[in-house]
C-alpha cells in the first residue's frame, strides 16, 4: 500500500493530499529514510511523522484498504 493511503486509511493523517504533502515535503521516514508518498509500506515498518514540535513515532501492524474507524488505531502500535 502506498505510505500516503496508508497514512490516511489508519487515520495518523486526516486527509490524503494533506499525507501526500508530508511526504513531498520530507516530514515523513520510513526505518529512518525519508520516503515519498509513492513508497510501498509493509508490516514492520517504522514510520515517524514530525507534526511541527513534535513527532510521531509509530510501527506497523498490519496493511488492510478497508478498515472501520475503531479499527483504524489496530493498524499500528505507538512507539
Amino acid at each position: 500500500m502506498r505510505l500516503d493511503k496508508y497514512l490516511k486509511i489508519s487515520r495518523l493523517i486526516k486527509r490524503r493530499t494533506v499525507a501526500c504533502d508530508a511526504c513531498n515535503a520530507g516530514r515523513v521516514s520510513v526505518n529512518g529514510v525519508v520516503r515519498k508518498a509513492s513508497y510501498e509500506v509493509k508490516p514492520d515498518d517504522v514510520l515517524e511523522i514530525a507534526f511541527g514540535e513534535r513527532s510521531v513515532k509509530v510501527r506497523i501492524l498490519s496493511v488492510d484498504e478497508i478498515v472501520t474507524k475503531d479499527g483504524a488505531k489496530e493498524m499500528y502500535e505507538q512507539l
